[in-house]
Formats: C-alpha cells, sequence, structure tokens
C-alpha cells in the first residue's frame, strides 16, 4: 500500500499531466517564440551564465559514463516551424540514456495504442527510484510508468517484432526519425552497460514472471541496453522534442512520425516522470513536459511552440544535469516557453 504522502505525490502528479495533456497541441502555433537574433542572445546569455557552474559530477555505476568530459555544455532549440539554434557544444554525441523511454514509448503507443500502455505497464508516478523492485512486488509488476526501468523495459519488450533485430530496427528507426538522420550506437557505453546490467536483468526477470514481459527477458534488456546508447547529441534532441511540440510532425524533416492524438500521451507521461523523483519540482517551477537521461542531457517540450535541448555530463543527486535544467529554465521562462503561464486578455 502507498502511504498518504505517496498517494497525495501521485495525485499532485497525475492532475498536472492532465492540465498539460488538456492542452491544445498546437496552441499559439500562429505566435512566433521571438525574432531570429533574440532567440540567439538568449541562448547565448544561457550558456554564459550557467557554464562555469560545478555542481554535480557524472554518472558513474555506467563506468564510460564517468569518463566523459564534464566541461562539455550545449543548448539548442528548434521551432515547430523549423528554425534551429545552437549555442555550445551542440554537436559534441553522447548517450541518450533515459530520454530514450520517451520514443520507445511513442512506438509502442503508435503500434497497440494508449490502452495497451496503460493496461500492461501503467502511465502513474510510482512514489519509487526509477529501478525500484520493491515497486514491482507492491502490485505485482502494475502501476509503473514507461520511464522508470520496469515500465520502460516492459516497453521494449512490447515493440512488435519476432526477433530481438526485429524490435532494435523499429526502435532506431523511431529514433532516427524523430532526429531527422540516422543515428547510431555508441558501442563502449553499449558495451559498458551490458557489462553492469545485473539489476535490470532481475528487474526484467521480474516482470516477466509476472506477466508484463512475454518474450524473453534477457533479450529485451540487451534490446533495452542498446536503446539506452544510441548517440545523440543537444541538437539531435531539440529536433525531437520540436517534434513532440509539433504535434507529432517533424519540423524539420516535415514526416509525420507519430499521431498527432498520441503526443498528448506522451507528453503526459513526461510530465508527471520525465526527471525522476524531482518531476513534480521541475513541473512546478518549469511547467514543461521533460525527460532526462543520466548520460547528461534533458529535453523538454513547449507544445505548439518549440522543443529544447541542453546537454551537460554532472548530475544532481536525483539523476538530473545541473546546467541543463537551469538552462532550458532560463530560456523557456525568456521566450514564454511555460504553457501554465496564461497571459490575460
Amino acid at each position: 500500500m502507498k502511504s498518504i504522502k505517496e498517494m497525495s505525490k501521485t495525485a499532485a502528479l497525475v492532475g498536472a499531466a492532465l492540465a498539460v495533456a488538456s492542452l491544445p497541441l498546437l496552441v499559439a502555433v500562429s505566435h512566433a517564440v521571438a525574432d531570429d537574433d533574440a532567440v540567439e542572445q538568449v541562448l547565448e546569455d544561457a550558456h554564459k551564465k550557467f557554464k562555469g557552474v560545478k555542481e554535480g559530477k557524472n554518472a558513474d555505476y555506467i563506468p564510460a559514463l564517468a569518463e566523459v568530459p564534464s566541461k562539455l555544455f550545449g543548448i539548442s532549440l528548434v521551432t515547430v516551424d523549423g528554425k534551429v539554434y545552437d549555442e555550445g557544444d551542440t554537436k559534441s554525441l553522447f548517450s541518450i540514456q533515459s530520454i530514450s523511454k520517451v520514443f520507445t514509448l511513442a512506438l509502442v503507443l503508435q503500434e497497440s495504442g494508449e490502452q495497451a500502455v496503460e493496461d500492461n505497464i501503467g502511465v502513474d508516478a510510482t512514489g519509487q527510484v526509477f529501478n525500484s523492485i520493491v515497486a514491482i512486488e507492491q502490485n505485482k509488476g502494475y502501476q509503473q510508468n514507461p520511464f522508470v526501468n520496469p515500465g520502460a523495459i516492459a516497453a521494449t519488450g512490447m515493440v512488435k517484432g519476432k526477433t530481438d533485430a526485429e524490435k532494435w530496427n523499429k526502435i532506431l528507426a523511431i529514433h532516427s526519425a524523430f532526429a531527422g538522420r540516422q543515428l547510431e550506437v555508441n558501442g563502449p557505453v553499449y558495451k559498458s552497460e551490458a557489462e553492469t546490467n545485473q539489476r535490470n536483468q532481475a528487474i526484467a526477470a521480474l516482470m516477466a514472471a509476472y506477466g508484463h514481459i512475454h518474450d524473453d527477458p534477457k533479450m529485451v534488456t540487451d534490446v533495452y541496453t542498446r536503446q539506452c546508447a544510441i548517440n545523440v547529441s543537444s541538437h539531435d534532441l531539440a529536433v525531437m522534442a520540436a517534434t513532440l511540440a509539433n504535434g507529432g510532425k517533424n519540423p524539420v524533416t516535415g514526416k509525420q512520425v507519430i499521431s498527432q492524438e498520441l503526443v498528448s500521451k506522451v507528453l503526459a507521461v513526461m510530465a508527471t516522470a520525465g526527471l525522476y523523483d524531482d518531476s513534480g519540482i521541475w513541473l512546478y517551477n518549469v511547467g514543461l513536459p521533460a525527460k532526462s537521461g543520466v548520460g547528461g542531457g534533458i529535453i523538454a517540450v513547449s507544445p505548439g511552440k518549440f522543443g529544447i535541448a541542453a546537454f551537460s555530463p554532472p548530475l544532481d543527486a536525483a539523476g538530473n544535469s545541473v546546467k541543463a535544467q537551469r538552462a532550458i529554465e532560463y530560456v523557456s521562462n525568456k521566450l514564454g516557453g511555460n504553457p501554465y503561464n496564461i497571459a490575460p486578455k
């Protein structure tokens, strides 16, 4: 049973997600974010303001992540009409990690529908850490969400395909479609994760035991591990976020990647569970559906306006990039990204 505190936290997060989901997907599309010079200046100011921050440290439970230069820092923004703005180390490649959960969820929603996700995984905040085994046992694998590891691994298992190669090719393809270019796996990170993912293997086995994974759980874990090791840049991630902001249509390539009606479902889970234990704090302060990864990246979506991404490896105690959080909040505030800040008529 959840405690009153946990249930209250869950209710608050779900309420916030419903509010985000109820916003028209293309609200304010006709309103320009700002002129080019103004956006470029805001990104430049944010980079200058936060590049000297010394807080946080690289993730080290995946050894390869500890080796990524901690001074790397990039901020990218892409508007729904396809304008791209980059500042700093925006071409540096890093592993996508948990941000990949957003786009695999989109694939599963597209293939199997929203009810299948709710029935097999759940979409509520768990009140537990992202890799909790206790959370699985409490509800026999139910009442997870696609962004904690049990739900994310189950989502990977829900991708349709008779072989791991077929599942993997679909996952890589949708990530590439969101990014607007062919993405690849970071080999050293994949190897490092595959050698240290015993806990995820245990999570997958337990989810399989409770009937939420129907394929070989070791195979599903391996596909999930490769998924987390996809190489991206902050530029790539901003295009991916902007595709969500634009109702599932990539504003750079013009390709409709997922159905518009499914985007609100993705954004709702981002709002409730996107930044691990600090998801509520983030939504309270910033108001944007977002997703972080322990590789140092964060994406955020201003529906109908822009997608933004930032990258900096040092993380806070919750596992979120310190500089990326501050940069995105600063830029969004300057450009009016928060969908809850509605100007009076």
